[in-house]
């Protein structure tokens, strides 16, 4: 079928569209910039999800919507999180009902259960918290509800809640803790043993194409909402240094108690805004909670209802990693 995928430029999105290519559907992809690094088979359409008459040649003639475009990060206005994330995803939503798309498909975020406490192998049953620490995952969440609700006989839609997705060709994750670890600032709050769940870049984009092949209105997928991740819960600061060591840069790593980390992140916060500086801070509110906490999930109704399966370890992603690292430096240094 031909299918858009909204932020196809951007690191999940071209994972996306290779594995919707790889399955033989017609692939465009909706971005602000034209990108060099996209299949030539995937047609590019520049827009913003604000502006709803790009959104319409967008999806013009597509049968599915793969929605991963958003706008990420630890520090931001509230506006802006919300005018892309939430009111962007339902200016999409409206397209797609005005134009007869038949199948939605929206990347989610596991952060929109995170309040500020532990979360233990939670399923989907988990409730939203009454409050987030920061305008990210309170958007994603506005978008994540919005999604589920439209789910009609029109319509199927459901949501993906991926988390601290890795990888080679990563600009988010990886590249904060290079700079962290290059500058001497790579600190942990806590002791660093809290168990995390991270999911690696294949496993996301195959989540996300199993969930539009099993994707109907009367079908459990129907307005439902999954946790896709590696399946593999481990230690942050362990998956911390794999990945720094993957990339060639093993370094020290030191520790913040709790406490202390969550007042500096407010203190931050409070300098940042003062100042009025759009960069993020070093540590926020958030920030602290998401170090110091437990957060790994199951994912049991993925493997039952999307027939999902993490195909790469853990550590054969690595192994990919490190290759692409080496690959990546010594091309530099030719």
């Amino acid at each position: 079928m031909k299918v858009l995928v909204s932020g196809g430029s951007g690191f999940l999105g071209r994972a996306v569209c290779r594995h919707l290519l790889a399955a033989g559907h017609d692939v465009r992809s909706l971005a602000r910039h034209p990108s060099n690094r996209l299949d030539p088979a995937v047609h590019q359409v520049l827009g913003d999800l604000r502006d709803t008459d790009r959104l319409r040649a967008a999806v013009h003639g597509c049968r599915a919507v793969i929605h991963t475009a958003a706008r990420a990060g630890i520090w931001g206005t509230r506006r802006e999180f919300y005018d892309i994330n939430a009111q962007g995803t339902q200016n999409l939503l409206a397209v797609c009902q005005e134009q007869g798309v038949e199948r939605f498909v929206h990347t989610s975020s596991a952060s929109v259960v995170f309040g500020n406490a532990h979360v233990r192998g939670a399923d989907e049953s988990i409730p939203y918290p009454r409050r987030y620490l920061a305008p990210y995952p309170w958007s994603k969440a506005i978008a994540e509800r919005a999604v589920l609700a439209a789910n009609s006989p029109a319509l199927a839609t459901t949501a993906l809640r991926v988390h601290l997705i890795w990888g080679p060709e990563d600009p988010h994750f990886l590249p904060l803790l290079l700079t962290a670890a290059r500058s001497g600032r790579l600190v942990l709050v806590g002791d660093g043993t809290n168990l995390i769940d991270t999911v690696y870049i294949d496993n996301a984009a195959a989540a996300h194409l199993a969930a539009l092949e099993n994707l109907s209105p009367t079908a459990p997928t129907g307005g439902a909402a999954y946790f896709i991740t590696q399946g593999q819960p481990i230690a942050l600061e362990q998956m911390a240094r794999n990945l720094l060591t993957a990339a060639g840069a093993p370094v020290p790593v030191r520790h913040l108690p709790r406490r202390p980390a969550v007042v500096l992140g407010a203190a931050a916060e409070l300098l940042w805004r003062a100042l009025r500086r759009t960069d993020a801070p070093p540590l926020t509110r958030f920030l602290a909670a998401e170090l110091a906490s437990e957060h790994y999930f199951d994912i049991s109704a993925a493997r039952r209802d999307l027939g999902y399966r993490p195909a790469v370890s853990t550590d054969e992603g690595l192994a990919r990693l490190t290759d692409h690292c080496r690959t990546a430096s010594g091309a530099a240094l030719t």
